[in-house]
């Protein structure tokens, strides 16, 4: 029988070497856990917003003229370009944007009755919104206009305790109609967000299209005539002039309306693109200025609303950008 050698003794004692990588190894451990430990300490947890979460890439619909912004954009809105409004700006085509909902009690109405028209706008978190800037001199303006471009009307809702928006609201012909909630609402985390919704409304009956009327310079309404000067281009911000005339001679009492001298609503043809323009404040020799990119080529509806003697006239263009 053959006795095994025995197996070789091994030292007790580790080497030199052998201490020198244990400590490494256990040093490299201490220090990522110490590095998670930390890493759970600095992370913050997100403020959730009262009304809405932060936009991203937010069209609120509006040009403004140099330095002349009525309301804060956010970051992540689209960047002005020259004369201080976003080449490209379109607002009104969706129910939603931005975190915010645009939510009628209803949207079907009778035509040629006045009715009382009721809505919400609620936060990504279905949260009703009450807090609003004011912008020239009131907290929402609400574009109603048929989607033949027709039966324009600017007006303003008040709002309930409860966050409800009502305004007294006549559809004067059966039809489809666009209904354009433009505000600026006050955000918990992004301060305010100016955001124009759209909702289509319906007047019962049979709907007889208009054509639209051929470009032109020239308007007349109430006894005044308007007229306009300028090009608007696709992608570059251009002044547009506005002078009323009475009698062949330039109105020169024309009055501040909610704030200006002059507002001025662009609708594309098609599918109702809203481009609300602000005016400089001040009158430029006589006329009522304002800055203007166009959003694409195409044909669209200006309606300008000025003031005389407190009453609010609404002179209406076709014009066709190339």
């Amino acid at each position: 029988m053959t006795q095994e050698e025995p197996a070789e003794a091994v030292s007790a004692v580790p080497d030199r070497g052998t201490v020198r990588l244990a400590l490494t190894l256990g040093g490299l451990v201490l220090a990522l856990l110490a590095g998670f430990g930390l890493g759970r300490l600095d992370t913050g947890t997100a403020a959730t917003p009262g009304t809405g979460p932060l936009p991203s890439g937010t069209d609120d619909g509006h040009s403004h003229p140099p330095g002349m912004g009525p309301h804060e954009h956010p970051a992540g809105a689209a960047s002005p370009g020259p004369g201080g409004a976003s080449a490209g700006d379109v607002g009104g085509l969706a129910v939603s944007a931005a975190g915010y909902t645009l939510v009628p009690t209803g949207t079907s109405l009778t035509a040629g009755r006045g009715q009382d028209f009721r809505f919400q706008v609620r936060g990504a978190d279905r949260r009703v919104a009450t807090g609003f800037a004011v912008v020239h001199e009131k907290p929402l303006h609400m574009i109603v206009v048929r989607r033949d471009l027709t039966g324009y009307q600017h007006l303003h809702p008040t709002m309930a305790p409860d966050g409800t928006w009502s305004v007294p609201l006549t559809l004067p012909t059966p039809g489809v109609w666009r209904a354009y909630a433009d505000f600026t609402v006050l955000d918990d985390a992004a301060g305010q967000v100016p955001v124009t919704l759209g909702v289509d409304l319906v007047a019962t009956g049979a709907y007889a299209p208009q054509p639209l009327p051929p470009a032109a310079r020239e308007a007349t309404v109430d006894g005044f005539t308007v007229t306009y000067e300028g090009t608007p281009q696709v992608g570059a911000t251009q002044p547009l002039l506005f002078r009323v005339f009475s009698g062949g001679n330039p109105v020169s009492a024309l009055e501040p309306y909610l704030g200006a001298y002059g507002h001025l609503v662009a609708l594309r043809e098609g599918d109702l693109g809203y481009v609300h323009v602000h005016p400089e404040t001040e009158l430029a020799g006589g006329a009522v200025k304002f800055w203007l990119a166009a959003p694409s080529p195409g044909r669209y509806r200006l309606y300008f609303d000025f003031q005389v003697a407190g009453t609010v006239h609404t002179a209406e263009f076709t014009l066709t950008v190339p």
